[in-house]
This record gives C-alpha cells, sequence and structure tokens, in this order.
C-alpha cells in the first residue's frame, strides 16, 4: 500500500512537471486608447460626450433677467458694436457722415467708462477704466490711408 501511494505521488509529480514545461506563447499586451483626445477612433468622440452628458449631475445655475436687463444688455451691445465699426473706419481712413467720433469722446456703460482719443494723427487711443476697481486697458490703433 506504501508503494501504490508513493507510485501515486510519483506519477502527480510526473503530471506537474510535464505541464509546466509545456511551452506556452504569447504576445504583447497592446494599448489601444478608446478616447479620440488620446489617440483613439474619432467616431467614438460624440457616443462618449452623450454617455458623459448623461451622466452629469450638475447643472450651471441660470439667473432669470427682466425684459428691461436685456433690452439694456442688447442696446450696449449695438452701441459697442457700432463703436467698433466707427474705430476701424476711422483706422483705416474712411470718414462716415454721422460719425460718433467728431473729436474725442467718452462713453459710459455699466461699471466702464470708455474714453476715444482721435485728435492723434498717428493713431486712434481707446481707454476703458472700470470704475469699480480703477483697472486701466489702453489699447492703440494706427491709423492708415491718410
Amino acid at each position: 500500500m506504501k508503494e501504490f501511494i508513493i507510485n501515486q505521488v510519483y506519477l502527480a509529480l510526473f503530471i506537474i512537471f510535464i505541464l509546466i514545461s509545456v511551452p506556452s506563447k504569447a504576445s504583447e499586451l497592446v494599448y489601444k486608447p478608446i478616447n479620440p483626445s488620446f489617440g483613439g477612433n474619432p467616431l467614438n468622440g460624440s457616443f462618449l460626450l452623450g454617455k458623459a452628458s448623461a451622466q452629469n449631475k450638475h447643472k450651471a445655475p441660470v439667473a432669470k433677467k427682466s425684459y428691461a436687463e436685456k433690452f439694456q444688455e442688447s442696446l450696449e451691445r449695438a452701441y459697442i458694436s457700432k463703436m467698433v465699426r466707427e474705430i476701424t473706419d476711422l483706422a483705416f481712413g474712411e470718414e462716415s457722415d454721422s460719425s460718433l467720433f467728431g473729436e474725442d469722446s467718452i462713453f459710459s456703460s455699466g461699471d466702464y467708462e470708455i474714453l476715444v482719443l482721435t485728435s492723434n494723427t498717428d493713431a486712434i487711443t481707446v481707454q476703458i477704466t472700470n470704475t469699480v476697481t480703477g483697472e486701466v486697458t489702453v489699447i492703440e490703433i494706427p491709423k492708415y490711408g491718410e
């Protein structure tokens, strides 16, 4: 009986040795990113963005504005747009009949004061002052075409 157990142990060791010595084949692990920002397939972008948006529980606070506030913002945008167009026209030597800048001008809008100096023959100077903090930004635009 002892010999039988010893033979079984030898047989088990022989089988384990055979299994361990069998050659195994493997290849390199290759990382392939999924996110297109890191080199993945660009077609995954909208899918990943949709998944992220669906999981996002954070919402930006929305401030309700009154009609008067919306109207004031719209007027300020239109006025600033007209000022930029006219400064550009003056910089390139185009004179208009209804210019805002017949001479040096100061405009106030909210917390900002805008000083436009057109009397200089070489450049137009725009000085933007934050009336709350006192911060001043100066922009000089050279005049062309005169």
